[in-house]
């Protein structure tokens, strides 16, 4: 069922998610025939607004990078449509893809391992612009000391190699490089997740600071709902390949609807000695995505199941708050 999170019907979306499917293909047998397909993202559906952040949470291996990847087209879908101001991306070849690379970018988790350790920051930086037959020598130059200035970084950061930096840094680093072409979509990629919690509010607060200045827009993916809080206008929640909840930050946060949803939010800690967590732990791992459970994904972990969860998939229901739970939808 599709689903469409807007909280102003009257905006035209900048980017439309309909019903993205990747299957990977799992060879088997001497002769490594596809037997089984890994279902990392199977049937997501979303909207995300100009100047908008939608977070995206779960747990390790429920296919929130998968999903990012197909959206900036570095994987190519299995099914589905990628709506970027009305043009589908999935179907365009990689010659009609190359504009919209300008639109689409993206900010990876580790830093030292998407930044090329043999060049230069400068180098780094000046490569979109080549890349995309951007101005002069000395424009992109100029370009290039710009984009360390927005995100705190000395001009003189450009004759230096990634390892001379921090993590925190060189994340900066990455996120210039991905301010370059002055995009329209950034899809960040668990950001702050390799950095120290010390600086971790200081990239958040980065990213909201460009985002107001440049009026773009985020998918936030991350697996730690306080983080999210912090960044999100909307929240997705997936698990196993679907999103099983959605809504409004603050509503989620206060009315969290699906057993999972709950589960994520009870494991934030809370800054008071004094305070009883009620936590609701989750027993076992995320099941495997090639031989998912039938029914509902969640029914092996969640503590709330019921005998129609063994055999049934519940649908995302229609309101303000959507979520896939047979508890909301019987």
């Amino acid at each position: 069922m599709s689903v469409t999170l807007l909280n102003n019907a009257s905006v035209q979306p900048l980017l439309q998610v309909r019903d993205l499917k990747m299957h990977f293909p799992v060879k088997e047998g001497i002769f490594m025939r596809t037997g089984k397909f890994n279902k990392a993202v199977d049937g997501v559906s979303f909207d995300i607004l100009p100047g908008e952040t939608l977070g995206l949470v779960g747990e390790s291996g429920c296919g929130k990078s998968t999903l990012g990847r197909c959206i900036a087209r570095l994987y190519q879908p299995t099914a589905g449509e990628i709506l970027f101001n009305g043009t589908d991306l999935a179907r365009l070849g990689r010659k009609a893809m190359m504009p919209f690379r300008r639109d689409i970018q993206m900010i990876f988790q580790d830093p030292m391992e998407s930044l090329n350790s043999r060049h230069t920051v400068g180098e780094i930086l000046e490569e979109p612009f080549i890349v995309h037959a951007m101005g002069d020598k000395v424009w992109r130059r100029q370009r290039v000391t710009e984009l360390l200035e927005l995100v705190g970084l000395p001009a003189r950061s450009a004759t230096r190699y990634p390892f001379e930096f921090s993590g925190g840094q060189r994340q900066r680093i990455g996120i210039a490089r991905a301010i370059a072409l002055n995009p329209k979509l950034i899809i960040c990629d668990e950001p702050v997740s390799a950095l120290d919690v010390s600086i971790q509010s200081q990239i958040l607060n980065l990213l909201i600071d460009l985002q107001k200045e440049f009026n773009l827009s985020y998918l936030f993916i991350a697996h730690d709902l306080a983080v999210v809080k912090h960044i999100s206008d909307r929240i997705a929640i997936m698990y196993l390949g679907r999103i099983v909840e959605s809504g409004e930050g603050e509503s989620i946060y206060r009315t969290a609807r699906h057993p999972y949803t709950q589960s994520l939010i009870s494991a934030i800690p809370v800054p008071d000695p004094h305070h009883v967590s009620q936590r609701q732990i989750l027993v076992g791992d995320v099941p495997s995505p090639i031989n998912p459970p039938s029914g509902c994904a969640f029914h092996t972990r969640c503590p709330k199941v019921m005998d129609v969860c063994r055999s049934v998939a519940p649908v995302l229901t229609s309101d303000r708050q959507p979520v896939s739970c047979h508890l909301h939808t019987s």
